[in-house]
């Protein structure tokens, strides 16, 4: 059979371009985190502008408790039980189909996980910007309660694609840890526990993270389709 060069070529500069945007859209994202940290830190008028659509969304039409319930979604004790559970379950049918190395990716989900505080805390407490009315103290920015409902919901997520042969069902899950992770996000903000640029900072780390992640399930051994 004759190769096609040009099919050959197609296919190279394909592999290449992906390549280069494996590479830019996590310098991309911290760049953006980065002009976005500035601004929060100037009083300029962006800030202003984030304090104004505050105040636009806690005065919105949700109750305060379903608010706080999607608060809620983003803690701790909620958000990472449920990775830890899909860890859980992804490792027992890799090991069960006897894939190798079955463990990495759920405990590389873990680790990304663990990476959040590390990020989170000391960013913090760089910026020590002060909360929403009501609210004592500094460190709001930027917010771990996104940072550990998009990470944790994610990451999930990205395990459990590999697993999933419906392509609807692949989509509609990713949509709805989209949809899930917003709505923690407006929750906080509803009532009054962050600001907006606090969630929008959280998305951006979390974005690189959950980036960095996915290209490591993708580029391992295991990351392979279940027989």
């Amino acid at each position: 059979m004759i190769s096609d060069p040009e099919s050959g070529s197609r296919r190279g500069g394909s592999a290449d371009a992906g390549r280069r945007a494996r590479i830019l859209a996590p310098l991309l994202l911290l760049l953006l985190l980065a002009l976005l940290t500035w601004q929060v830190c100037v009083d300029g008028p962006v800030r202003r502008a984030d304090e104004r659509l505050a105040r636009t969304v806690e005065g919105s039409r949700l109750p305060t408790g379903a608010a706080e319930f999607l608060a809620d979604l983003g803690n701790i004790g909620v958000a990472v039980p449920v990775l830890a559970a899909v860890a859980a379950y992804v490792a027992w049918r890799a090991r069960r189909a006897a894939l190798p190395r079955w463990w990495l990716p759920p405990l590389a989900a873990l680790v990304t996980m663990a990476a959040v505080p590390l990020l989170v805390v000391p960013l913090k407490e760089a910026v020590g910007r002060t909360g929403p009315p009501g609210m004592a103290g500094d460190g709001y920015y930027p917010s771990g309660h996104t940072a550990t409902a998009a990470v944790a919901y994610g990451a999930a997520v990205l395990l459990l694609l590999p697993w999933l042969r419906n392509r609807y069902l692949r989509r509609e899950l990713t949509i709805a840890c989209l949809v899930l992770v917003a709505a923690v996000s407006f929750g906080l903000v509803r009532r009054g526990y962050h600001w907006p640029l606090d969630v929008v900072g959280s998305w951006f780390l979390s974005a690189v993270l959950l980036l960095g992640l996915s290209m490591f399930l993708t580029s391992s051994s295991t990351s392979a389709q279940p027989k």
